[in-house]
């Protein structure tokens, strides 16, 4: 453990709940996304499962090293706590951004599928900047998030808009 807390930069208990958050919420992707795979059989699932969650899980720390330069933070940890925000948020972006477009009235069946979709998304990225910043805030990283929001605001052409 001593080990553990070395390596990610912990120097208090109280921030082992972001790994231990950041291992349960990958953990249960694994659980959503495994019953999507064609075989049913229990002797099949739990050691895909197993692998598909050391797979993932190398990916992640995979994204940590290589954003750990990128990314400017006091504690290695906090990595998780940004990744942590990232995940939620993209999640709740759509599930905000579902009833919103329902609620305007539109659907498949009265807009081209097309247009629907791009509508969608539209609202669903609307929602993910809003909820971005909200959720940093919340998770004690709101400084990194904001800079995050007005770089990618800029890339959008808002630019100006932040600026003044």
């Amino acid at each position: 453990m001593k080990t553990f807390k070395t390596r990610w930069e912990i120097t208090q208990n109280w921030q082992l709940l972001f790994p231990f958050l950041g291992l349960c919420f990958l953990g249960y992707s694994v659980f959503k996304f495994v019953p999507l795979l064609p075989f049913t059989a229990l002797y099949f699932t739990i050691p895909t499962a197993l692998v598909l969650f050391y797979v993932l899980l190398k990916i992640v720390l995979f994204a940590i090293s290589k954003l750990e330069a990128k990314w400017v933070v006091d504690q290695r940890w906090e990595l998780i706590r940004i990744f942590i925000v990232f995940a939620i948020t993209g999640s709740s972006s759509v599930v905000v951004g579902r009833p919103v477009i329902k609620l305007i009235g539109i659907t498949q069946e009265n807009l081209h599928p097309f247009l629907y979709w791009i509508l969608f998304v539209t609202i669903s990225l609307v929602f993910y900047q809003i909820l971005l910043v909200l959720l940093g805030w919340v998770f004690g990283q709101f400084q990194f998030f904001w800079n995050f929001e007005k770089k990618m605001l800029r890339r959008f052409g808002f630019g100006k808009l932040l600026d003044k």
